[in-house]
């Protein structure tokens, strides 16, 4: 049995061979700005493109909680945009991130990754902005991508990027 890998790097520069896929937690609001989007919009420019675009057509596709959507950025490197968390902000209905829609996300990415034969890299999703408990986040990767055999690996940065 596998288990869920944790390194203190940059995600958006997984040091594995083959196939990966960088996954991470936006809004349902469109908003693209604040937290580990900036980093990877400074690698390349078509994820944040990518999301944009689904959003601004939101009305004619899947965009929405639980969603995922793929984005091809290099040959061997694919991002994940996974819609987890409910507008930007802490408010009357608590914090940002939506587990369910996270979890169900989550399973898109484990047969994106499965048909790519890809390993998953991520922050810790659904922790920064979105205000999310990492000890209910985690059980979530492990029964989604990792017991379906998918290599997970988990960065810490550094600094509070």
């Amino acid at each position: 049995m596998s288990e869920i890998r944790y390194v203190r790097a940059d995600a958006t520069v997984p040091s594995v061979k083959g196939v990966k896929v960088i996954a991470h937690v936006c809004n349902d609001l469109g908003g693209w700005g604040k937290g580990f989007v900036l980093a990877v919009s400074r690698r390349w420019p078509e994820p944040e493109a990518a999301y944009r675009a689904w959003h601004r057509d939101r009305a004619a596709n899947d965009f929405g909680l639980g969603a995922a959507q793929f984005v091809q950025v290099e040959p061997y490197v694919w991002v994940a945009n996974m819609i987890g968390q409910r507008g930007m902000r802490t408010g009357s209905k608590g914090a940002p991130v939506r587990y369910e829609a996270i979890d169900t996300a989550l399973g898109r990415l484990a047969d994106k990754a499965a048909e790519l034969g890809a390993s998953v890299h991520m922050p810790r999703i659904g922790c920064g902005l979105a205000g999310g408990k990492w000890s209910r986040i985690e059980p979530l990767i492990d029964e989604r991508l990792v017991r379906r055999g998918i290599p997970v690996t988990v960065y810490d940065h550094g600094d509070s990027a």
